[in-house]
């Protein structure tokens, strides 16, 4: 299993990065974990337009999905005439009308679904590909999913945007990889069920004795390295921040 970041900024894209989403590949197929701000142009880096096997949106802000939007346009008008097979779409509950509602003011003649073919999540395990999936509710504002991986004996789990939750700690019990979001900083933002800042995230993984801890989801006005040096100061195991470009062989 393989993990590409292409973009990891929170909230908006940085200078450097764009909003969130991150490339699984394993045995040929590709999932695309979350599409925010400015992941399209990244992720063509990485991968084709086409090439991309499944997708799951952690939930429908626009730093995590409206990238989908001009995915559709990208999906619909193929620029060699031909019309891409729907490509399956996990998302919370009214994924489909969200991403219409963001593209046009009334649905157009051509629908997502023509291009997407639209799957909601609930907690539970399924399959996705070669992976096997289990997604668990967080806590934040919205409908949001924290979701673990698995592929030959292995395993990532991604928490998505998310308060504390004792869930996420469960999700990611023993996995090899957590990728989880330290958008706040310790002493400064505490607001219940938004957001984790580095010191949580870092107690996350200690509490889910996770192999190795990577931050990702920082804003553009939090210091990384601030966030870095909380979470290790929780978490006695390998950290580091995302960035983009980043691959683990998992």
């Amino acid at each position: 299993m393989k993990l590409t970041v292409v973009g990891c900024s929170g909230s908006f894209p940085s200078a450097e990065s764009a909003c969130s989403s991150y490339l699984v590949e394993a045995d040929g197929f590709r999932l695309l974990l979350d599409m925010g701000n400015g992941a399209l142009g990244e992720l063509q880096r990485y991968c084709g337009l086409y090439d991309l096997n499944a997708v799951f949106l952690s939930h429908l802000h626009a730093d995590h999905c409206i990238d989908m939007c001009a995915y559709f346009v990208a999906r619909y008008y193929r620029h060699d005439g031909g019309r891409c097979d729907p490509i399956p779409v996990y998302g919370p509950e009214g994924t489909e009308q969200r991403l219409t509602t963001a593209y046009a003011d009334t649905p157009s003649a051509s629908s997502m679904s023509e291009v997407f073919d639209f799957h909601t999540v609930k907690p539970g395990a399924f399959d996705i590909g070669p992976f096997t999936v289990r997604t668990e509710k967080v806590r934040h504002p919205v409908e949001a999913y924290g979701i673990r991986l698995e592929h030959g004996g292995r395993s990532l789990t991604y928490s998505g945007d998310t308060g504390p939750a004792q869930e996420l700690a469960e999700l990611a019990a023993d996995t090899d990889l957590f990728l989880c979001e330290a958008a706040f900083t310790a002493g400064k933002e505490d607001i219940p069920d938004l957001h984790l800042n580095g010191r949580q995230a870092g107690e996350a993984a200690r509490r889910a004795r996770a192999r190795r801890l990577v931050l990702t989801h920082i804003p553009p006005w939090t210091d990384p390295e601030a966030n870095l040096t909380d979470a290790r100061a929780a978490y006695g195991g390998p950290t580091e921040l995302a960035v983009p470009g980043a691959r683990y062989r998992i």
